[in-house]
């Protein structure tokens, strides 16, 4: 029963994320993520880890996330809308066609360059800022309200101080789905 669970009865344990530091570029990050998300023993991505990246300081302190929307939001701004000066203010490349484009043909092969270049980005200037925490042993509904309340995805989960793990909406989702299942 939903009630009755805690948040660590579905918190996602902290070694199945790939982790990052705010160091590292973009590219070393989807690396990463790209190895803990698919499994690609036959060659195939499977899509069985998690879909984010956990990014930790020297000390182990998590300091961001970083999710798929926010990656793609930086290698292919021009598709995302709401292009922002901080973007523009790291380097990052947004003209999908540029003026100085001849072609269509042009601007398309120009774009696997420009996503490798936006690439470069440092995962601190683009790291998705941690908005709420729980503990491990709250109540679902508690978590259910934190992701609603600060809009977020993805819900890091502490037993004391130590991070233990994460709680996605989807797996609160698939919870309150299990009553409609009974």
């Amino acid at each position: 029963m939903f009630i009755q669970k805690k948040v660590k009865d579905l918190t996602i344990p902290l070694d199945r994320y790939s982790v990052v530091s705010p160091d590292n570029t973009l590219q070393e990050a989807v690396s990463s993520l790209r190895g803990s998300y698919c499994q690609l023993d036959t060659g195939l991505c499977t899509e069985a880890g998690p879909r984010a990246i956990l990014v930790v300081d020297k000390k182990g302190k998590l300091v961001g996330i970083l999710d798929f929307r926010a990656i793609l939001k930086v290698l292919i701004p021009e598709v995302a809308g709401g292009l922002t000066r901080k973007l523009e203010s790291l380097g990052v490349s947004i003209a999908f066609a540029e003026a100085s484009a001849s072609s269509l043909d042009e601007a398309r092969a120009q774009f696997n360059a420009r996503v490798t270049r936006n690439a470069a980005v440092k995962v601190k200037d683009i790291m998705l800022k941690i908005r709420g925490t729980i503990r491990a042993d709250a109540e679902l509904l508690e978590a259910l309200k934190l992701i609603f309340r600060y809009k977020i995805s993805k819900l890091p989960v502490y037993e004391g101080n130590k991070l233990v793990g994460v709680l996605r909406d989807t797996d609160l989702f698939l919870a309150v789905a299990d009553i409609l299942m009974d």
